[in-house]
């Protein structure tokens, strides 16, 4: 039980902290570095990661916890 608990927890901190920041950063650098060079499929995909960074924790937390 106590194994399941910690995993629970572990995969919750994972899933709400370092992958936003992963993909948010990630998208920002995308979205920068697309205005800079004027390339239009860069902006999207950094816009789309940085949008996916804000509501992924939304979409799966509640799976993962079982809310």
């Amino acid at each position: 039980m106590i194994k399941m608990v910690a995993g629970t927890f572990t995969g919750s901190v994972i899933y709400s902290h370092a992958v936003p920041a992963i993909l948010g950063f990630t998208g920002l650098i995308l979205l920068c570095n697309g205005m800079m060079d004027d390339k239009r499929d860069q902006v999207l995909a950094g816009l789309g990661l940085f949008f996916a960074a804000g509501l992924l924790p939304f979409i799966i937390l509640p799976l993962i916890l079982g809310i």
